[in-house]
């Protein structure tokens, strides 16, 4: 799949996996290969395979290699699996190199390791991670990691395979400014969460990553047919019901947006299991709530 193949193809949901763990840490590839199967049977544009919400950086380079592998399999070409790599150059280039060869179709790099690394250092880091690899590519913008609407456009014009944006920063005034100055070069995604679905598509972009589609995918894509019609009284009801509820459980506590989503599949049925340190578990009183907000979620899924 070429860049503008894939630019073209990439509206309306990714679908963005858990990697689900057993009870002594260890990937569960079984129930990661059923959940990544069970994802296909809904329109999604995409997958994402160790992602944030995948938890990337609890896992080794190989582990993460073979999440993507778990993946690719799965699914079947039935969707691009896009793969998530980071750390470092280094790290970054053997993981793009390693997602490539277990038949990723795209990579989001993640932000490297380093939280004071100045801009020049930044560009070069996405620089050589591009060069490593022939797939598409997208850049995760989220935490320190932010840029102007200059600094994107060099980025454009420094990594050729640059395909699709993902903004995890939620602010909609810059990232309409930085869609403005670089157009339809590429494609625009909404990456900080369904809660923030409503401004990302009043903006503009054309998909955005959705963890529910871990639990509730008929909702991810109910949001975003009413965030591409335009039509704010079916968004403003989803958002009441189904999403603020929850992400008001996911805020309570740091590393939540994984934790919160790994329990709520854990009372579904489907493969969530623990998670990795430095995440940690939802407290038991947590739990009760989350499993009420499993019977609100009832007709959604």
């Amino acid at each position: 799949m070429t860049p503008s193949e894939l630019r073209n193809q990439l509206t309306g949901v990714f679908g963005f996996p858990v990697t689900p763990f057993k009870n002594d840490l260890s990937i569960d590839h079984d129930g990661l290969a059923k959940l990544a199967d069970w994802m296909c049977g809904y329109a999604f544009c995409a997958q994402v395979a160790a992602g944030g919400t995948g938890e990337i950086y609890s896992m080794t380079v190989e582990e993460n290699i073979e999440v993507v592998r778990t993946v690719v399999k799965a699914v079947n070409g039935r969707m691009p699996v896009v793969a998530g790599v980071g750390y470092n150059v280094a790290m970054g280039q053997a993981m793009a190199r390693g997602m490539e060869a277990a038949g990723a179709d795209a990579l989001l790099v993640m932000p490297p390791y380093y939280t004071n690394a100045p801009w020049e250092g930044l560009l070069q880091y996405y620089v050589e991670i591009g060069k490593s690899s022939g797939l598409p590519l997208s850049l995760y913008s989220r935490d320190w990691a932010a840029f102007t609407p200059d600094q994107v456009a060099q980025l454009c014009d420094r990594v050729p395979t640059l395909t699709f944006w993902k903004d995890g920063q939620g602010d909609a005034r810059k990232y309409q400014r930085i869609m403005n100055k670089v157009g339809d070069h590429l494609a625009w995604i909404g990456g900080i969460g369904d809660d923030c679905a409503p401004a990302y598509f009043a903006i503009g972009v054309q998909a955005y990553t959705s963890s529910i589609s871990n639990v509730a995918p008929k909702l991810s894509l109910k949001i975003a047919e009413a965030g591409l019609k335009g039509d704010r009284e079916t968004m403003n009801a989803l958002m009441k019901k189904y999403v603020l509820p929850l992400y008001a459980l996911r805020d309570k506590r740091k590393g939540y947006e994984v934790s919160v989503m790994k329990k709520m599949m854990d009372f579904l049925g489907l493969p969530g299991g623990p998670v990795r340190a430095p995440l940690v578990e939802v407290t038991a009183d947590e739990a009760l709530q989350i499993k009420a907000l499993v019977d609100v979620y009832a007709d959604v899924l």
